[in-house]
């Protein structure tokens, strides 16, 4: 029997955990979230339960794992299409932000589910949460956008009374550190825009849309046109 190298041991047990990875999204898009479970994993492997667990101690800290990587995956997507636009074109900057995630989301509808969507039934996530950093980047770059936006986007605003304390503290902490001078009244706007990007892409992603209209894509495009407009960033009509 030919002896393993330990690089070959570990190139075969990456591989393995990626399996395991790719099979409960599988499980998840067939049949929900509550469909995830170890012993499913290893029948579709051909594996023991008892294997499986050499891999992820508990069902829950195979959950993390997923929701870190996708949720990592994502922004890392996002982030790589907002910096084709240069920095003096916020416009641009919002478009591609906006085009990666409808995109992405298509392509990885169950990792759409998983971070976005359905909750996995039982999943205890860990404290600061499951993917901590990726969550970070995602409002910092959702932040970025708006206030890069701030100056021609504040006269177009509601009048409101938004306080600091309005937030969670971790969130006004981040901005506050990384946006020194941006209002509360900013923070507000980033989660109205971070809405108006997700909205139609949920709906399309759980198929609201299948039976409406043969071309969502024009449709979220139109939204994204009319958002850049209300945040003076082109023309309106």
């Amino acid at each position: 029997m030919e002896e393993q190298t330990p690089n070959r041991r570990a190139r075969l047990r990456a591989e393995t955990g990626a399996e395991i990875k790719t099979i409960a999204l599988k499980l998840m898009a067939a049949s929900g979230p509550d469909a995830i479970t170890l012993r499913a994993i290893a029948r579709d492997m051909g594996m023991t339960a008892g294997a499986i667990y050499g891999y992820y101690a508990t069902r829950d800290d195979l959950i993390t794992t997923l929701i870190r990587d996708v949720h990592t995956s994502l922004i890392d997507t996002l982030e790589a299409a907002r910096d084709t636009a240069p920095h003096d074109d916020p416009a641009g900057r919002v478009l591609s932000w906006a085009r990666a995630f409808r995109e992405w989301a298509l392509a990885h509808p169950e990792g759409f589910r998983l971070i976005y969507g359905d909750p996995v039934p039982g999943y205890v996530a860990p404290d600061g949460g499951a993917a901590p950093e990726a969550q970070r980047r995602t409002c910092s770059g959702l932040t970025g956008l708006v206030a890069a936006a701030w100056a021609q986007a504040e006269p177009r605003q509601p009048r409101g009374d938004h306080q600091w304390s309005d937030f969670d503290p971790h969130l006004a902490a981040l901005v506050r550190e990384q946006f020194p001078g941006l209002p509360p009244a900013a923070v507000a706007l980033a989660l109205r825009v971070w809405g108006r990007l997700h909205g139609l892409v949920a709906l399309e992603v759980y198929g609201h849309l299948r039976h409406q209209t043969r071309e969502p894509e024009k449709v979220y495009r139109e939204e994204m046109l009319d958002l850049l407009s209300s945040l003076g960033l082109i023309p309106r009509g």
